[in-house]
């Protein structure tokens, strides 16, 4: 469970890196095409260009992992309603009273 929670803050700071780096680079080339033109530009351009490519395949890569947790645990969820229906039920009647204690409070 470390180890997920730790690949899962790593991939959320790496994603925070990369679109500082975007922002870093787009930031340049506003710069760059404010006061000059030529082979600077289409560098900076090209620069931008790559990064933008990188972070976005990393968001994808982080969505997807993301994605598919979200189906392992609502599958681990519905594993274990349907062996052991009455846990379940428990649990919710519990979850419902509680809300409803909080609730009745206010």
């Amino acid at each position: 469970m470390s180890n997920n929670i730790q690949s899962t803050t790593v991939t959320k700071e790496q994603l925070i890196s990369d679109f500082k780096v975007v922002i870093a680079d787009a930031e340049a080339l506003i710069r760059a095409t404010a006061n000059q033109g030529g082979e600077a530009v289409v560098n900076l351009r090209a620069k931008a260009e790559e990064s933008l490519a990188v972070a976005k395949v990393k968001l994808s890569e982080a969505q997807d992992a993301l994605v598919e947790k979200g189906k392992i645990a609502a599958q681990a969820t519905d594993d274990y309603v349907h062996e052991k229906p009455w846990h379940a039920v428990g649990i919710a009647a519990g979850i419902g009273l509680v809300v409803g204690l909080l609730i009745g409070r206010r």
